[in-house]
């Protein structure tokens, strides 16, 4: 794999520096939010640390994987925005550590949109990414998607089969066991059993668990999937909770 844009100072973050295109506050649950940033590019990392820290947010900035574990246990983020091409422990070893520590929402930065990279990245636990040249309203836009998701809750506790959904206290349970659903896995649950027996199209889910839009990735969906029945179902690859509509998207149940 090939690291694109290096040495081109300001460009790679695109924005950064005119402040006119940074005013909006971002929205976040429970006042400061705590950014870890994880990019190696001195440029890419001061701009975009600059920038989220004109947005609001509360930056902690490193340039390689090691530093990065060290401080996700010394400031206990909210969210972790991690380059992918790190020198060293790349950012697929940092993501699936990160992803076994603690269930905090991680949006990789890729030099490209190259579908290997994103499915590994996707793969390895992120919940999101963005392509470089990064714009700082487009990272913003992400975090903020993130948070709103974490930050959302619905009184109810709900049974289906051995599997719990208690909806105010976030928490899942399988035969009475808790089960450690990151972020968007949980939204994601969240939203397909809400209504158990519809389909949801991969365009619905991102845009009402990412968010996205128009513009979404269904390789988000169909990666989040996969991880969130390897934590739930008996048998992945036979589903009860999360079922595949060949040709039309997910559904949650009968069960």
């Amino acid at each position: 794999m090939v690291r694109t844009g290096r040495g081109h100072g300001r460009s790679i973050v695109d924005g950064v520096g005119r402040t006119g295109e940074l005013t909006e506050c971002a929205v976040m649950v429970g006042g400061v939010s705590r950014v870890l940033l994880i990019e190696d590019d001195p440029a890419v990392r001061e701009g975009l640390e600059l920038a989220l820290t004109m947005h609001g947010h509360r930056v902690s900035a490193v340039e390689s994987g090691e530093q990065g574990l060290e401080r996700l246990r010394a400031d206990l983020p909210d969210v972790v925005v991690l380059d992918l091409m790190l020198p060293g422990m790349d950012g697929f070893e940092v993501c699936r550590r990160i992803r076994a520590a603690r269930e905090v929402p991680i949006i990789m930065l890729t030099a490209r949109g190259d579908d290997m990279d994103v499915v590994a990245g996707l793969e390895a636990g992120a919940d999101d990414y963005v392509v470089k040249p990064v714009q700082p309203r487009v990272l913003e836009a992400r975090i903020r998607a993130v948070l709103r998701r974490i930050g959302r809750d619905q009184a109810e506790l709900e049974r289906y089969g051995e599997l719990t959904i208690d909806r105010a206290g976030l928490v899942v349970a399988k035969g009475g066991v808790p089960v450690g659903l990151a972020p968007t896995e949980l939204r994601l649950l969240l939203e397909l059993s809400a209504a158990p027996g519809r389909v949801h199209s991969r365009q619905q889910l991102l845009e009402s668990v990412w968010e996205h839009g128009y513009f979404g990735d269904s390789r988000l969906v169909d990666a989040c999937v996969q991880r969130l029945r390897a934590k739930i179902e008996d048998d992945s690859a036979a589903p009860v909770y999360v079922q595949t509509v060949r040709g039309f998207g997910y559904r949650f149940g009968p069960v």
